[in-house]
């Protein structure tokens, strides 16, 4: 069973100037056009990763021969879209992204993936530079099924950070962003201004996205969801109605109008239009934000670690993968995309374009990174600290998406003004029964 109390390790070693040569050398004797001429179709959540896929396509296109299908759907769509292909036996990709956080245990009961290990064992398939002890222990635990089998290659590692508007806090006085979660609602209290049309926060209100905001704010109460063995809910608690009563009166008395409906991609637009002076989310979203093109605050923005909890002080963090389906047309060129994909350089380029925090270890001991990187100093500062402080921010169960679904209504009940402790009790009796049934299974 993973461990979700389990931090993230953050320390790689810089490579030796001798290695870097040896291993260049190696990935130039590779052959990476042993499939040259076949085709592969992927299929993405859209996300600030799958945007970096997309861009590179031609790379890899140059680098191997294979062409590429290329499909991004929101992760709403994408999960039942995957869900139901695989059950078909009949999947139309080739390579998929996963949410492990998601479809962990779905994954493994249902064995949809193919097992990577015997790719990673030959010699012939695989870069020498591929370097499986890269990858984080944490992500690497999500990856691996209690029987061995590795699902998939670990692609990102989101952590949820608090982005904050300088300009807005400064004029207000406010020097620094909140270090715990009483100042972080008095400083949105006395942002917010309803007659300017600024907001001292915005975060996530739609069923099913909200649950993920909710089990942060939990997670600072040194609380989770669910019980460690996964068989009893845990949401309707003292600390979890107090979490509860803590997100009602910030989304409420602090964010916009229509708030309730907001997914991540509405709270980044409302942010970057300067309409709000705080988003807790993840740090995968940072890129648009110093977009010129897109962003109107980029000279204003401010990466912060989330803040403090009365009891705790966690981030949350989830981690997806790649993965082969167990019936792909075409497994062997799909494992070239996945070692490419979530091979080094490619993780390099996910840290500095910001894109998100990748799996890999190596990424966070390159000085260049930091240096050439669009982003300041504190967003890889803010990485850091959240790496060490991180937390697993859903339970690891079958029903996950259900789970969001039913506790996610009464989230989105509690935004509108519903009582908090009827509406957590409500959903919690709900989702048990389910809970108890997948166990069973």
């Amino acid at each position: 069973m993973i461990r979700r109390r389990r931090l993230l390790q953050t320390s790689a070693a810089v490579l030796a100037a001798p290695a870097i040569v040896e291993r260049a050398n190696a990935q130039s004797a590779f052959d990476w056009k042993q499939f040259k001429g076949q085709s592969l179709e992927i299929n993405y959540q859209l996300s600030p990763r799958g945007d970096l896929a997309k861009r590179n396509l031609a790379k890899f296109e140059e680098l191997t021969g294979i062409k590429v299908g290329f499909e991004q759907i929101p992760e709403q769509q994408q999960r039942p879209k995957v869900a139901m292909e695989m059950a078909t036996g009949h999947p139309s990709f080739d390579a998929v992204n996963v949410g492990m956080h998601v479809q962990k245990r779905l994954v493994e009961k249902a064995k949809w993936m193919e097992d990577l290990r015997p790719f990673i064992a030959d010699k012939s398939m695989t870069n020498p530079n591929f370097d499986l002890a890269d990858f984080s222990a944490p992500s690497m635990a999500v990856a691996t099924g209690a029987d061995g089998r590795i699902n998939v290659l670990p692609l990102n590692q989101d952590l949820f950070i608090l982005f904050y508007n300088k300009e807005l806090l400064a004029e207000k006085g406010f020097k620094a962003p909140p270090k715990t979660y009483d100042e972080m609602f008095a400083m949105a209290k006395a942002l917010t201004d309803p007659a300017k049309g600024i907001y001292g926060f915005v975060g996530r209100g739609l069923k099913n996205a909200n649950v993920v905001l909710y089990d942060n704010i939990l997670l600072g109460f040194d609380q989770e969801t669910v019980t460690a063995d996964g068989k009893k809910l845990l949401t309707d608690t003292p600390a979890a109605i107090e979490a509860a009563t803590w997100y009602q009166k910030i989304m409420k008395e602090c964010g916009p109008p229509g708030n309730i409906g907001f997914n991540w991609n509405e709270c980044q637009t409302t942010f970057m239009q300067g309409r709000a002076a705080m988003w807790w989310d993840g740090i995968g979203f940072s890129a648009p934000l110093l977009d010129k093109t897109k962003s109107k605050i980029v000279e204003k923005v401010g990466f912060a670690p989330v803040p403090a909890g009365p009891k705790a002080h966690h981030c949350a963090t989830f981690i997806d993968g790649m993965g082969i389906p167990a019936t792909a047309k075409n497994k062997k060129a799909a494992w070239y995309w996945l070692q490419w994909i979530t091979g080094k350089e490619m993780q390099y380029e996910q840290l500095r374009s910001g894109a998100g925090t990748p799996a890999r270890l190596s990424a966070y001991g390159r000085d260049d990174i930091v240096k050439n990187s669009a982003f300041p100093q504190e967003w890889f500062d803010t990485t850091g600290v959240s790496l060490k402080i991180a937390r697993a921010g859903l339970p690891v169960i079958v029903p996950v998406t259900e789970f969001r679904d039913t506790i996610g209504v009464g989230l989105t009940n509690i935004v509108g003004g519903a009582d908090p402790a009827t509406e957590m009790k409500k959903a919690t009796a709900a989702f048990q029964p389910v809970l108890d049934k997948a166990n069973e299974a």
